[in-house]
């Protein structure tokens, strides 16, 4: 028993750390794909519109990081109360808006992969 409530101990201080420092979870294709199944969890594709167009995840909105406005729009759209699964192509872009996305006061969670490695793993 109470080895259980020194790990649950140790994930709860490593999560509340991980949200002072300003940092994201970048995770792996079986971690997101746990995390995108949370009922109330926002997913973001990164990507151009065009590269959106050619197929993305299930309830995922396309919020483009390129973009001038990126930060703007994900406020919108977005709500803070909610946790953010956030991918692009290869995993460089989300990376980037993961950060932009935690300095506004998200709890974010980026794969690591991108969706190009996702759907690799799915098919195989």
């Amino acid at each position: 028993m109470k080895k259980i409530i020194f790990i649950l101990f140790t994930i709860m201080t490593s999560l509340m750390v991980s949200a002072q420092d300003g940092s994201f979870q970048s995770v792996n294709n079986d971690e997101f794909s746990k995390v995108i199944k949370k009922k109330k969890v926002q997913v973001i594709d990164v990507r151009t519109p065009q590269e959106y167009n050619t197929g993305h995840l299930p309830k995922a909105i396309n919020i483009d990081m390129r973009q001038a406005d990126f930060q703007e729009k994900a406020g919108k759209e977005l709500k803070t109360k909610y946790p953010v699964a956030v991918y692009c192509r290869s995993g460089r872009r989300s990376k980037i808006a993961a950060q932009k996305l935690v300095d506004q006061g998200f709890e974010v969670y980026e794969l690591n992969t991108g969706i190009v490695q996702w759907k690799g793993d799915i098919e195989k």
